[in-house]
């Protein structure tokens, strides 16, 4: 997955567990990371666009969270995703867009240090 997105999200994909549904995520990462984020007719950043404006209709927040982290990853600007957030609201609604502009800037925050908090 890390080769798709060019970043390693430690943090965010290993969510594997021996729990109900616990094969959801293997499932998730060849379906999704495997094959189409690894197709040929969108660039990474690109893709990276067209996810975040679909999880913001979904009001996938914390999805989001992780996408936020891999458009930049991929090439996005902070102001390229400040635009998704305000064309989303104008197609999914104020309220999704306000969730993930809260969503969007607890990814973007500075991570705290050891003891932080």
């Amino acid at each position: 997955m890390a080769s798709v997105v060019n970043t390693s999200l430690s943090e965010d994909a290993d969510l594997r567990d021996d729990g109900v549904g616990g094969d959801l995520v293997e499932i998730g990462l060849v379906s999704v990371w495997a094959e189409l984020w690894a197709r040929e007719g969108l660039a990474r950043r690109d893709r990276s666009l067209v996810t975040l404006g679909i999880l913001i209709a979904l009001g996938a927040e914390d999805e989001l969270g992780s996408h936020v982290r891999i458009g930049l990853n991929n090439g996005l600007t902070e102001d390229e995703i400040s635009e998704v957030l305000y064309h989303a609201a104008g197609y999914a609604g104020f309220p999704r867009a306000m969730a993930a502009r809260k969503a969007a800037r607890k990814a973007l925050a500075p991570d705290p240090g050891p003891g932080d908090g």
